[in-house]
């Protein structure tokens, strides 16, 4: 661990930094905030997730040429860039305008540079320079995530006693403008690092340049690409309709707040686990098993409303969370090299936000409609199932 850490401690701080601060265009996040814009706004549950819905979609489809590019240009002026440009998200909710355009743009803008583009570059850049222990420095980076959600919420809630909806938005900014020369200042020896990386890619899957085209022509792609949107588009919906599903359960808001500390803890636990064994094992073998605890967390939410069932529920899906992210970061790189991993993951992101973009609509509609949790449970279960089996029937 020692060496590991050893190696490279500039680039894991960078992606550990690009995961904690992509958190501010994170569901989450935003969600802390609901209740302040659907009555700034004046909309429903179901309205705002339509809004939250498109915004999502509409940065999904115009992400994926845009995150290639970390593939061909230097990292730290992507890096800039889009941080400036989550910077710019979060000041627009300290321009309150009566009208839902104005909403979609400010969430437009905090998905495509928070959850899309931060996120991309602090993993990706993990995948591709880490090759012999690529499942701990994704976990590395992905823990700057689950310390987010870990923190953030109770630091949130704490801060809303005193600062009103702008300033803890224009607060956001300022922290954003602030890490735009801290990351220059990591990555100074970026040019050195590309070299490296250009000397040591030697055999015919890494040097293949994929595109996009190729890629969505690929049998393998379509046998994981179900997988990979399970996980964002029932851990979005969930945490999303965090309120209500609480509110249903009989569940306090000092419990959610608590809720965050326990799920970011079992993350950690999940990348622990995760991390150093994807490094050992074949992840296509193993990824079919990955959203187990996931299944068993869902199914304690629709039986059981006590305190352990809380627990239990955060502990799972928080558990869930860690477990997932290094195995979804190595696979990709096992599928189609580290050359075209900018390319092949904004591909994937592009799918984890489109997934993450229905689930807040289907499930909030489930709730106006009067479904609720029921039908929410029913179709995550379908979608963990199905998404499961398939690489097992399909063997790659």
């Amino acid at each position: 661990m020692k060496k590991f850490l050893l190696h490279d401690p500039n680039l894991l701080l960078y992606g550990f930094a690009m995961v904690f601060f992509a958190s501010f265009g994170q569901t989450f996040y935003i969600a802390l905030f609901n209740d302040d814009i659907l009555n700034i706004y004046k909309i429903t549950d179901g309205e705002f997730g339509l809004v939250y819905a498109i915004a999502t979609l509409v940065s999904s489809f115009l992400f994926i040429n845009f995150a290639k590019l970390i593939d061909k240009i230097d990292l730290r002026f992507y890096s800039i860039v889009i941080i400036f440009g989550l910077a710019i998200a979060c000041t627009g909710f300290y321009f309150i305008f009566d009208n839902i355009f104005h909403l979609f743009i400010i969430l437009f803008l905090l998905r495509f540079f928070g959850q899309g583009a931060m996120m991309h570059a602090g993993t990706t850049s993990m995948a591709r320079y880490f090759s012999v222990d690529r499942g701990k420095a994704i976990s590395f980076a992905t823990l700057g995530g689950m310390l987010a959600i870990m923190f953030l919420p109770k630091i949130v809630v704490h801060l809303n006693s005193y600062l009103d909806f702008k300033t803890l938005w224009i607060l956001t900014t300022i922290i954003l403008l602030i890490l735009i020369p801290i990351v220059f200042l990591i990555l100074y020896n970026q040019k050195n690092r590309d070299l490296v990386l250009t000397n040591t890619i030697d055999n015919d899957k890494l040097n293949k340049n994929w595109t996009i085209a190729e890629i969505l022509r690929d049998r393998v792609f379509f046998i994981y690409f179900p997988l990979a949107a399970s996980f964002p588009f029932i851990g979005t919906g969930l945490m999303f309709h965090q309120i209500y599903i609480f509110d249903s359960k009989g569940w306090t808001m000092q419990m959610l707040g608590n809720g965050y500390i326990l799920f970011g803890l079992f993350s950690i636990l999940g990348l622990l686990i995760g991390g150093p064994l994807i490094d050992k094992i074949n992840t296509k073998k193993a990824i079919p098993y990955v959203l187990s605890p996931l299944l068993v967390c869902i199914i304690v939410l629709f039986f059981f409303d006590n305190h352990w069932s809380f627990v239990t529920y955060m502990s799972l899906f928080g558990f869930n969370l860690g477990l997932s992210a290094p195995f979804m970061g190595s696979l990709w790189a096992e599928l189609y090299g580290v050359k075209s991993i900018g390319t092949a993951k904004a591909l994937l992101h592009a799918v984890a936000v489109f997934a993450s973009a229905l689930s807040p609509v289907v499930f909030g509609y489930a709730i106006d409609w009067g479904y609720g949790i029921s039908l929410i449970i029913l179709i995550s279960c379908i979608m963990i199932i199905v998404s499961s089996i398939l690489p097992i029937i399909y063997k790659t």
